[in-house]
Protein backbone atom coordinates (compact mmCIF):
# COMPACT_ATOMS: atom_id res chain seq x y z
CA UNK A 1 0.00 0.00 0.00
CA UNK A 2 1.63 3.42 -1.10
CA UNK A 3 2.03 5.39 2.37
CA UNK A 4 0.88 9.02 2.89
CA UNK A 5 0.45 11.81 5.84
CA UNK A 6 -2.24 13.72 5.81
CA UNK A 7 -2.95 17.08 7.58
CA UNK A 8 -6.47 18.05 8.52
CA UNK A 9 -7.58 20.73 9.90
CA UNK A 10 -4.79 21.63 12.09
CA UNK A 11 -4.81 24.88 14.27
CA UNK A 12 -2.71 26.07 16.93
CA UNK A 13 -3.14 29.21 18.49
CA UNK A 14 -0.58 31.69 20.87
CA UNK A 15 -1.31 34.58 22.52
CA UNK A 16 -2.65 37.07 20.38
CA UNK A 17 -1.33 34.90 17.83
CA UNK A 18 -3.07 32.50 15.38
CA UNK A 19 -0.11 30.76 13.76
CA UNK A 20 -1.93 28.14 12.16
CA UNK A 21 -5.88 27.94 11.03
CA UNK A 22 -7.52 25.09 8.85
CA UNK A 23 -4.18 23.04 7.58
CA UNK A 24 -5.22 20.48 5.06
CA UNK A 25 -2.78 18.88 2.73
CA UNK A 26 -1.83 15.22 2.08
CA UNK A 27 1.57 13.98 1.12
CA UNK A 28 2.23 10.52 -0.45
CA UNK A 29 5.12 8.24 -0.41
CA UNK A 30 7.67 8.67 -2.97
CA UNK A 31 6.74 12.29 -3.37
CA UNK A 32 8.86 15.72 -2.70
CA UNK A 33 6.25 18.24 -1.22
CA UNK A 34 7.48 21.73 -0.46
CA UNK A 35 6.43 24.04 2.58
CA UNK A 36 7.06 27.56 1.17
CA UNK A 37 6.16 30.74 2.52
CA UNK A 38 7.22 34.03 4.22
CA UNK A 39 9.00 34.09 7.55
CA UNK A 40 5.87 33.49 10.40
CA UNK A 41 4.12 32.18 7.83
CA UNK A 42 3.51 29.11 10.28
CA UNK A 43 6.14 26.54 8.58
CA UNK A 44 7.71 26.12 11.60
CA UNK A 45 4.98 25.31 13.90
CA UNK A 46 3.71 22.78 11.80
CA UNK A 47 6.74 20.67 11.92
CA UNK A 48 6.60 21.15 15.14
CA UNK A 49 3.34 19.68 15.18
CA UNK A 50 4.36 16.65 13.37
CA UNK A 51 7.56 15.90 15.50
CA UNK A 52 6.00 16.55 18.94
CA UNK A 53 7.35 19.49 20.15
CA UNK A 54 3.94 21.28 19.83
CA UNK A 55 0.56 19.98 20.14
CA UNK A 56 -2.22 21.03 18.35
CA UNK A 57 -5.47 22.78 19.39
CA UNK A 58 -7.59 21.27 16.54
CA UNK A 59 -7.34 18.78 13.69
CA UNK A 60 -6.20 15.72 13.09
CA UNK A 61 -2.44 14.19 11.90
CA UNK A 62 -3.32 10.69 10.15
CA UNK A 63 -0.07 8.71 8.75
CA UNK A 64 -1.63 5.56 6.79
CA UNK A 65 -4.99 5.51 7.67
CA UNK A 66 -4.15 5.96 11.41
CA UNK A 67 -4.86 9.06 13.36
CA UNK A 68 -1.61 9.98 15.60
CA UNK A 69 -1.22 12.02 18.66
CA UNK A 70 2.17 12.98 20.54
CA UNK A 71 3.17 13.86 23.72
CA UNK A 72 6.76 14.37 23.18
CA UNK A 73 9.41 13.98 20.01
CA UNK A 74 9.99 10.80 21.15
CA UNK A 75 7.04 9.72 20.40
CA UNK A 76 6.98 11.10 16.68
CA UNK A 77 10.60 9.10 16.08
CA UNK A 78 8.69 5.97 17.55
CA UNK A 79 6.10 6.25 15.08
CA UNK A 80 8.65 6.88 12.13
CA UNK A 81 8.61 10.74 11.50
CA UNK A 82 12.72 12.45 12.06
CA UNK A 83 12.22 16.42 11.36
CA UNK A 84 15.69 18.03 10.81
CA UNK A 85 15.55 21.35 11.83
CA UNK A 86 17.30 24.39 10.77
CA UNK A 87 18.66 24.51 14.56
CA UNK A 88 20.73 21.28 14.66
CA UNK A 89 19.61 18.76 17.68
CA UNK A 90 23.59 17.67 18.20
CA UNK A 91 25.32 17.28 21.36
CA UNK A 92 28.40 18.96 20.31
CA UNK A 93 30.90 17.18 23.42
CA UNK A 94 30.53 13.83 21.81
CA UNK A 95 31.67 12.31 18.59
CA UNK A 96 29.95 12.34 15.16
CA UNK A 97 29.34 8.24 15.30
CA UNK A 98 27.88 9.01 19.06
CA UNK A 99 25.40 11.34 17.08
CA UNK A 100 24.74 9.46 14.29
CA UNK A 101 23.48 6.18 16.33
CA UNK A 102 22.04 8.13 19.76
CA UNK A 103 19.59 5.92 21.21
CA UNK A 104 20.93 2.83 19.21
CA UNK A 105 24.33 2.27 20.41
CA UNK A 106 25.39 -1.20 19.04
CA UNK A 107 25.69 -2.82 22.72
CA UNK A 108 28.50 -5.29 23.16
CA UNK A 109 29.67 -7.71 26.20
CA UNK A 110 28.63 -6.94 29.54
CA UNK A 111 25.74 -4.61 28.39
CA UNK A 112 28.35 -1.00 27.40
CA UNK A 113 28.09 -0.43 23.44
CA UNK A 114 30.58 -1.56 21.06
CA UNK A 115 33.01 1.51 20.06
CA UNK A 116 34.86 -0.81 17.28
CA UNK A 117 31.09 -2.05 15.97
CA UNK A 118 29.60 1.88 16.10
CA UNK A 119 32.69 3.17 14.39
CA UNK A 120 32.42 0.64 11.62
CA UNK A 121 28.67 1.42 11.29
CA UNK A 122 29.19 5.25 11.14
CA UNK A 123 32.26 5.25 8.65
CA UNK A 124 29.82 2.82 6.06
CA UNK A 125 27.06 5.47 6.31
CA UNK A 126 30.09 8.06 5.75
CA UNK A 127 31.06 6.37 3.21
CA UNK A 128 28.14 6.55 1.55
CA UNK A 129 27.52 10.21 1.56
CA UNK A 130 30.58 10.79 0.19
CA UNK A 131 31.93 13.10 3.12
CA UNK A 132 35.39 13.48 4.54
CA UNK A 133 34.77 13.46 8.03
CA UNK A 134 36.08 10.90 10.94
CA UNK A 135 33.27 9.22 13.14
CA UNK A 136 35.41 9.83 16.12
CA UNK A 137 35.78 13.47 15.96
CA UNK A 138 34.43 15.94 18.41
CA UNK A 139 31.17 16.87 16.62
CA UNK A 140 31.78 20.53 18.22
CA UNK A 141 34.91 20.90 16.37
CA UNK A 142 33.71 20.15 12.76
CA UNK A 143 32.76 23.14 10.52
CA UNK A 144 28.77 24.13 10.59
CA UNK A 145 27.98 22.43 7.12
CA UNK A 146 29.30 19.42 8.26
CA UNK A 147 27.37 18.93 11.35
CA UNK A 148 24.17 19.69 9.33
CA UNK A 149 25.39 16.37 7.46
CA UNK A 150 25.42 14.82 10.63
CA UNK A 151 21.93 15.90 11.68
CA UNK A 152 21.16 14.23 8.10
CA UNK A 153 22.72 10.81 8.51
CA UNK A 154 21.08 10.86 11.92
CA UNK A 155 17.85 10.67 10.24
CA UNK A 156 18.72 8.60 7.78
CA UNK A 157 19.99 5.72 9.39
CA UNK A 158 16.79 5.85 11.58
CA UNK A 159 15.05 4.42 8.33
CA UNK A 160 12.07 6.87 9.38
CA UNK A 161 8.62 6.88 7.04
CA UNK A 162 8.55 10.60 7.11
CA UNK A 163 11.52 12.64 6.75
CA UNK A 164 11.24 16.83 6.68
CA UNK A 165 13.93 18.64 6.20
CA UNK A 166 13.89 22.30 7.50
CA UNK A 167 16.03 24.56 5.51
CA UNK A 168 18.82 21.85 4.74
CA UNK A 169 20.92 23.36 2.61
CA UNK A 170 21.47 27.04 4.75
CA UNK A 171 25.23 26.05 5.77
CA UNK A 172 25.93 23.64 2.80
CA UNK A 173 28.45 23.74 -0.15
CA UNK A 174 27.42 22.80 -3.90
CA UNK A 175 29.20 19.85 -3.30
CA UNK A 176 26.77 18.81 -0.04
CA UNK A 177 23.90 20.19 -1.59
CA UNK A 178 24.53 17.78 -4.58
CA UNK A 179 25.01 14.78 -2.16
CA UNK A 180 21.49 16.17 -0.04
CA UNK A 181 20.11 15.97 -3.64
CA UNK A 182 21.00 12.74 -4.39
CA UNK A 183 19.73 11.05 -1.14
CA UNK A 184 16.57 12.88 -1.20
CA UNK A 185 15.74 10.80 -4.96
CA UNK A 186 16.74 8.19 -3.37
CA UNK A 187 14.44 7.94 -0.48
CA UNK A 188 11.75 9.30 -3.17
CA UNK A 189 12.48 5.72 -4.94
CA UNK A 190 12.42 4.37 -1.64
CA UNK A 191 8.57 5.23 -1.26
CA UNK A 192 9.21 7.81 1.81
CA UNK A 193 7.14 10.55 2.85
CA UNK A 194 9.24 13.70 2.28
CA UNK A 195 8.64 17.36 3.39
CA UNK A 196 10.75 20.08 2.34
CA UNK A 197 11.00 23.53 3.73
CA UNK A 198 13.14 26.12 1.91
CA UNK A 199 13.33 29.79 0.64
CA UNK A 200 15.91 29.37 -2.10
CA UNK A 201 13.43 29.15 -5.47
CA UNK A 202 15.95 27.36 -7.33
CA UNK A 203 15.92 23.84 -4.83
CA UNK A 204 12.40 24.61 -4.78
CA UNK A 205 12.06 23.94 -8.56
CA UNK A 206 14.58 21.38 -8.71
CA UNK A 207 14.13 18.82 -6.05
CA UNK A 208 9.88 18.88 -4.99
CA UNK A 209 6.82 17.69 -6.87
CA UNK A 210 4.42 19.65 -5.13
CA UNK A 211 3.73 22.57 -3.36
CA UNK A 212 1.88 24.03 -0.08
CA UNK A 213 2.24 27.98 -0.25
CA UNK A 214 1.15 29.00 4.35
CA UNK A 215 0.82 32.64 4.60
CA UNK A 216 -0.11 33.93 7.97
CA UNK A 217 -1.08 30.38 9.47
CA UNK A 218 -2.83 30.10 6.44
CA UNK A 219 -2.65 27.89 3.43
CA UNK A 220 -3.35 29.95 0.36
CA UNK A 221 -2.13 27.76 -2.50
CA UNK A 222 -1.37 24.64 -3.45
CA UNK A 223 1.13 23.69 -6.62
CA UNK A 224 2.12 20.68 -8.76
CA UNK A 225 6.15 22.12 -8.93
CA UNK A 226 6.22 21.27 -12.85
CA UNK A 227 2.78 23.17 -13.56
CA UNK A 228 3.48 27.02 -11.62
CA UNK A 229 7.14 29.23 -11.87
CA UNK A 230 9.04 31.27 -9.84
CA UNK A 231 6.85 34.71 -10.22
CA UNK A 232 3.91 33.22 -9.77
CA UNK A 233 5.29 31.33 -6.41
CA UNK A 234 6.73 34.07 -5.16
CA UNK A 235 3.32 36.17 -5.56
CA UNK A 236 1.33 33.51 -4.00
CA UNK A 237 3.53 33.80 -0.93
CA UNK A 238 4.06 37.31 -0.43
CA UNK A 239 0.50 38.44 -1.75
CA UNK A 240 2.14 40.60 -4.38
CA UNK A 241 4.07 40.79 -7.77
CA UNK A 242 7.54 41.98 -6.11
CA UNK A 243 9.38 42.06 -9.66
CA UNK A 244 12.95 41.76 -10.76
CA UNK A 245 14.50 42.42 -6.54
CA UNK A 246 17.39 43.75 -7.94
CA UNK A 247 16.65 45.62 -10.47
CA UNK A 248 14.45 47.71 -8.42
CA UNK A 249 16.42 48.65 -5.71
CA UNK A 250 17.42 52.42 -4.70
CA UNK A 251 20.94 52.16 -4.73
CA UNK A 252 23.32 54.89 -3.43
CA UNK A 253 25.33 56.69 -6.37
CA UNK A 254 27.37 59.00 -4.19
CA UNK A 255 30.27 57.22 -2.62
CA UNK A 256 32.11 59.31 -0.41
CA UNK A 257 35.88 59.11 0.76
CA UNK A 258 37.94 56.02 2.52
CA UNK A 259 36.30 55.33 5.49
CA UNK A 260 38.48 51.99 6.78
CA UNK A 261 41.74 51.04 5.51
CA UNK A 262 42.99 47.08 5.99
CA UNK A 263 46.58 46.35 5.41
CA UNK A 264 47.93 43.44 5.63
CA UNK A 265 46.31 41.79 7.93
CA UNK A 266 46.83 38.58 9.58
CA UNK A 267 44.97 35.98 11.91
CA UNK A 268 45.22 32.76 12.81
CA UNK A 269 43.16 32.08 9.97
CA UNK A 270 43.27 34.68 7.18
CA UNK A 271 46.45 35.66 6.07
CA UNK A 272 47.46 39.20 4.23
CA UNK A 273 44.11 40.64 3.58
CA UNK A 274 44.40 44.40 2.43
CA UNK A 275 41.21 46.47 1.09
CA UNK A 276 39.73 49.82 1.44
CA UNK A 277 35.75 50.62 1.76
CA UNK A 278 34.40 54.12 1.41
CA UNK A 279 31.53 55.95 2.60
CA UNK A 280 28.71 54.75 1.22
CA UNK A 281 29.93 51.52 -0.63
CA UNK A 282 28.82 48.18 -0.68
CA UNK A 283 31.67 45.60 -0.65
CA UNK A 284 30.67 42.07 -0.75
CA UNK A 285 32.73 39.31 0.33
CA UNK A 286 32.68 35.66 -1.59
CA UNK A 287 33.93 32.62 -2.01
CA UNK A 288 33.71 29.28 -1.12
CA UNK A 289 32.81 27.63 2.31
CA UNK A 290 35.66 27.85 4.50
CA UNK A 291 37.30 30.72 2.23
CA UNK A 292 37.94 33.05 5.63
CA UNK A 293 35.12 35.98 5.21
CA UNK A 294 33.75 35.19 8.24
CA UNK A 295 36.93 35.26 10.22
CA UNK A 296 37.84 38.83 8.33
CA UNK A 297 34.87 40.15 10.10
CA UNK A 298 35.32 38.55 13.52
CA UNK A 299 38.84 40.24 13.29
CA UNK A 300 37.31 43.37 12.07
CA UNK A 301 35.12 42.99 15.16
CA UNK A 302 37.73 42.32 17.64
CA UNK A 303 36.66 38.70 18.21
CA UNK A 304 39.74 37.37 16.45
CA UNK A 305 43.54 38.14 17.89
CA UNK A 306 44.88 40.13 15.13
CA UNK A 307 48.46 39.03 14.56
CA UNK A 308 50.12 41.77 12.44
CA UNK A 309 48.58 44.23 10.01
CA UNK A 310 47.10 47.68 10.15
CA UNK A 311 43.46 48.83 10.33
CA UNK A 312 42.59 52.39 9.95
CA UNK A 313 39.26 54.45 10.33
CA UNK A 314 39.10 58.01 8.75
CA UNK A 315 42.80 57.79 8.28
CA UNK A 316 43.63 57.26 12.17
CA UNK A 317 45.13 53.56 13.06
CA UNK A 318 42.69 51.87 15.80
CA UNK A 319 43.17 48.92 18.16
CA UNK A 320 40.58 45.92 17.45
CA UNK A 321 41.43 44.08 20.42
CA UNK A 322 37.45 43.50 21.91
CA UNK A 323 34.23 44.21 19.94
CA UNK A 324 33.90 47.06 22.80
CA UNK A 325 36.80 48.33 21.35
CA UNK A 326 35.06 48.00 18.17
CA UNK A 327 31.90 49.17 18.83
CA UNK A 328 33.58 52.37 19.97
CA UNK A 329 35.17 52.79 16.62
CA UNK A 330 32.05 53.00 15.08
CA UNK A 331 32.00 49.31 13.55
CA UNK A 332 29.07 47.01 13.93
CA UNK A 333 28.42 43.08 13.05
CA UNK A 334 25.43 41.06 12.47
CA UNK A 335 27.01 37.83 12.94
CA UNK A 336 26.45 34.51 10.53
CA UNK A 337 25.05 32.31 13.35
CA UNK A 338 22.10 35.24 14.72
CA UNK A 339 20.45 32.77 17.35
CA UNK A 340 23.94 31.65 19.34
CA UNK A 341 26.09 34.67 18.37
CA UNK A 342 23.94 37.52 17.96
CA UNK A 343 21.03 37.36 20.22
CA UNK A 344 19.84 36.33 23.63
CA UNK A 345 16.98 34.79 22.69
CA UNK A 346 14.99 34.14 26.03
CA UNK A 347 15.23 38.09 26.42
CA UNK A 348 12.79 39.90 24.81
CA UNK A 349 13.00 42.41 21.45
CA UNK A 350 13.70 45.40 24.13
CA UNK A 351 16.00 43.74 26.13
CA UNK A 352 18.23 43.00 22.78
CA UNK A 353 17.44 46.14 20.77
CA UNK A 354 19.23 48.14 23.99
CA UNK A 355 22.28 45.95 24.55
CA UNK A 356 25.13 48.10 23.28
CA UNK A 357 23.51 51.35 24.65
CA UNK A 358 22.64 50.33 28.16
CA UNK A 359 25.01 52.84 29.90
CA UNK A 360 23.44 55.42 27.69
CA UNK A 361 19.82 55.03 28.72
CA UNK A 362 19.99 55.60 32.49
CA UNK A 363 18.42 58.03 34.46
CA UNK A 364 20.30 57.84 37.68
CA UNK A 365 21.23 55.08 39.16
CA UNK A 366 18.47 53.59 37.31
CA UNK A 367 17.57 52.24 33.75
CA UNK A 368 15.45 54.51 32.12
CA UNK A 369 12.61 52.06 30.95
CA UNK A 370 10.66 54.50 28.77
CA UNK A 371 13.51 55.00 27.03
CA UNK A 372 14.48 52.14 26.09
CA UNK A 373 10.64 51.41 25.05
CA UNK A 374 11.38 54.42 23.14
CA UNK A 375 13.81 53.32 21.37
CA UNK A 376 12.55 49.52 20.62
CA UNK A 377 9.49 50.79 19.51
CA UNK A 378 11.30 52.95 17.33
CA UNK A 379 13.21 50.08 15.74
CA UNK A 380 10.16 48.00 15.55
CA UNK A 381 8.08 50.84 13.50
CA UNK A 382 11.27 51.36 11.46
CA UNK A 383 12.19 47.95 9.99
CA UNK A 384 8.25 46.64 10.52
CA UNK A 385 9.36 44.13 13.13
CA UNK A 386 5.74 41.51 13.55
CA UNK A 387 4.98 41.29 16.77
CA UNK A 388 2.70 41.64 19.52
CA UNK A 389 4.38 43.80 22.07
CA UNK A 390 7.86 44.48 22.46
CA UNK A 391 8.76 42.28 26.04
CA UNK A 392 8.43 39.22 23.83
CA UNK A 393 11.25 37.11 23.83
CA UNK A 394 13.19 36.71 20.62
CA UNK A 395 13.24 32.79 20.48
CA UNK A 396 9.79 33.53 19.51
CA UNK A 397 10.01 35.70 16.22
CA UNK A 398 10.63 34.25 12.51
CA UNK A 399 14.45 34.43 11.62
CA UNK A 400 13.68 37.40 9.32
CA UNK A 401 12.20 39.37 12.64
CA UNK A 402 15.48 38.38 14.71
CA UNK A 403 17.30 39.81 11.33
CA UNK A 404 15.88 42.86 11.81
CA UNK A 405 16.19 43.10 15.91
CA UNK A 406 19.84 42.64 15.41
CA UNK A 407 20.00 45.54 12.68
CA UNK A 408 17.43 47.65 15.04
CA UNK A 409 19.72 46.97 17.94
CA UNK A 410 22.85 48.91 15.27
CA UNK A 411 21.57 51.32 13.60
CA UNK A 412 19.54 53.16 16.82
CA UNK A 413 19.69 56.75 17.72
CA UNK A 414 22.19 56.15 19.96
CA UNK A 415 24.22 53.81 18.78
CA UNK A 416 27.57 55.54 16.36
CA UNK A 417 27.52 52.96 13.65
CA UNK A 418 29.84 53.89 10.88
CA UNK A 419 30.70 50.18 9.10
CA UNK A 420 28.20 47.67 9.17
CA UNK A 421 29.43 44.01 9.01
CA UNK A 422 26.25 41.94 7.82
CA UNK A 423 27.35 38.08 7.75
CA UNK A 424 24.62 35.71 6.08
CA UNK A 425 22.37 38.12 6.97
CA UNK A 426 19.72 36.41 4.26
CA UNK A 427 20.60 33.05 5.47
CA UNK A 428 16.81 31.45 6.14
CA UNK A 429 14.83 34.19 5.25
CA UNK A 430 11.95 34.18 2.85
CA UNK A 431 12.28 36.26 -0.63
CA UNK A 432 10.13 39.20 0.23
CA UNK A 433 11.73 39.96 3.41
CA UNK A 434 15.09 39.39 1.64
CA UNK A 435 14.00 41.91 -0.86
CA UNK A 436 13.62 44.32 2.35
CA UNK A 437 17.35 43.57 3.58
CA UNK A 438 18.35 44.38 0.05
CA UNK A 439 17.04 47.89 0.52
CA UNK A 440 18.15 48.08 4.08
CA UNK A 441 21.15 47.55 3.12
CA UNK A 442 21.63 50.82 -0.18
CA UNK A 443 19.74 53.02 2.83
CA UNK A 444 22.43 52.36 5.03
CA UNK A 445 24.84 53.32 1.73
CA UNK A 446 22.84 56.18 1.48
CA UNK A 447 23.63 57.55 5.34
CA UNK A 448 26.97 57.03 4.25
CA UNK A 449 27.83 53.62 6.12
CA UNK A 450 30.36 51.47 5.18
CA UNK A 451 28.79 48.43 4.75
CA UNK A 452 30.25 44.63 4.31
CA UNK A 453 28.18 42.42 2.92
CA UNK A 454 28.94 38.29 3.62
CA UNK A 455 27.07 35.93 1.41
CA UNK A 456 27.24 32.27 0.13
CA UNK A 457 24.64 33.05 -2.69
CA UNK A 458 26.86 34.25 -5.01
CA UNK A 459 23.60 35.85 -6.74
CA UNK A 460 23.02 38.21 -3.88
CA UNK A 461 26.56 39.16 -3.31
CA UNK A 462 27.19 39.91 -7.28
CA UNK A 463 23.66 42.49 -7.56
CA UNK A 464 23.99 44.13 -3.96
CA UNK A 465 27.55 44.96 -3.62
CA UNK A 466 29.07 48.03 -5.21
CA UNK A 467 32.49 45.97 -5.28
CA UNK A 468 32.95 42.07 -5.43
CA UNK A 469 36.56 41.15 -3.13
CA UNK A 470 36.60 36.83 -3.40
CA UNK A 471 38.53 35.21 -0.94
CA UNK A 472 40.10 31.41 -1.00
CA UNK A 473 41.65 29.64 1.89
CA UNK A 474 42.28 32.58 3.96
CA UNK A 475 43.45 34.95 1.02
CA UNK A 476 42.04 37.34 -1.27
CA UNK A 477 42.42 36.07 -4.58
CA UNK A 478 40.62 38.81 -6.83
CA UNK A 479 38.08 41.89 -6.86
CA UNK A 480 35.49 43.10 -8.97
CA UNK A 481 33.02 45.62 -9.70
CA UNK A 482 29.56 44.99 -9.85
CA UNK A 483 29.28 45.76 -13.56
CA UNK A 484 32.00 43.29 -14.41
CA UNK A 485 31.30 40.52 -11.76
CA UNK A 486 29.68 37.36 -13.78
CA UNK A 487 29.08 34.03 -11.55
CA UNK A 488 31.58 32.74 -13.58
CA UNK A 489 34.66 34.89 -12.79
CA UNK A 490 33.82 35.10 -9.69
CA UNK A 491 33.26 31.38 -9.17
CA UNK A 492 36.83 30.84 -11.00
CA UNK A 493 38.55 33.57 -8.39
CA UNK A 494 37.26 31.79 -5.81
CA UNK A 495 38.70 28.53 -6.73
CA UNK A 496 42.05 30.19 -7.28
CA UNK A 497 44.73 28.94 -4.56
Amino acid sequence: MEQYLEFKGIGKAYPGVQALKDISFKVTGGKVMALVGENGAGKSTLLKILSGDVKPDEGQLILNDSEIKFEAPVQALGAGISVIYQERQLVPSVSVMENIYAGDLPVGKLGLYSKSDLKKKAQALIDKFGLPINPAATVGFLPVAYQQMVEIMKAYRRDSAVIAFDEPTAPLTDKEIAILFKLINQLKEEGKIILYVSHRMNEIFQVTDEIVVLKDGRQVKSFNTAETNERELIKAMVGRDIGDTYSNLKRNDSIGDVLMEVNNLNTNVISDISFKLRKGEVIGFAGLVGAGRTEVARALFGVDPILSGEVKIEGRPVKLRSPREAIDQGIALCPEDRKEQGLILWNSIKDNVCMPVLGKLKKGLFMDEKAKEDLTLAAVKQYSIKTTNIDKRVMELSGGNQQKVILGRWTSEKVVTKILILDEPTKGIDVGTKAEIYQMVCDFAKQGIGVIFISSELTEVINVADTIIVMHNGHITGQVSRQDATEENVLAMAMLD
